[in-house]
């Protein structure tokens, strides 16, 4: 069991990359991976926050950024609650 977000977002991304298309249509904006997003949602049950907690960690967290791929934007806290409801297929343990 790790203590490292960064280890958690590492391994949460290579884990969907394994099981994810990188975007789930066709005609998706293409703006972030499933693969990211999954991570993203990892790290935030890792740091038991809320949406809004994780947008902020992303703002002001460097390596955490780097370590999902994320070079010019930052997802909206929406995004992410959207993308776990996609995902998680609205699982109550993720939800805050």
């Amino acid at each position: 069991m790790t203590k490292s977000a960064l280890a958690v977002a590492r391994h949460a991304l290579e884990a969907a990359r394994a099981a994810l298309p990188a975007y789930s249509s066709t005609f998706s904006k293409k703006t972030y991976t499933q693969h990211q997003l999954f991570a993203m949602l990892a790290v935030r049950q890792f740091l038991k926050t809320d949406y809004r907690g994780m947008e902020q960690h992303l703002r002001d967290w460097s390596e955490l950024r780097k370590a999902l791929g994320l070079r010019d934007h930052i997802p909206d806290h929406s995004t992410l609650q959207k993308a776990a409801d996609r995902l998680l297929k609205k699982s109550p343990r993720m939800h805050s």
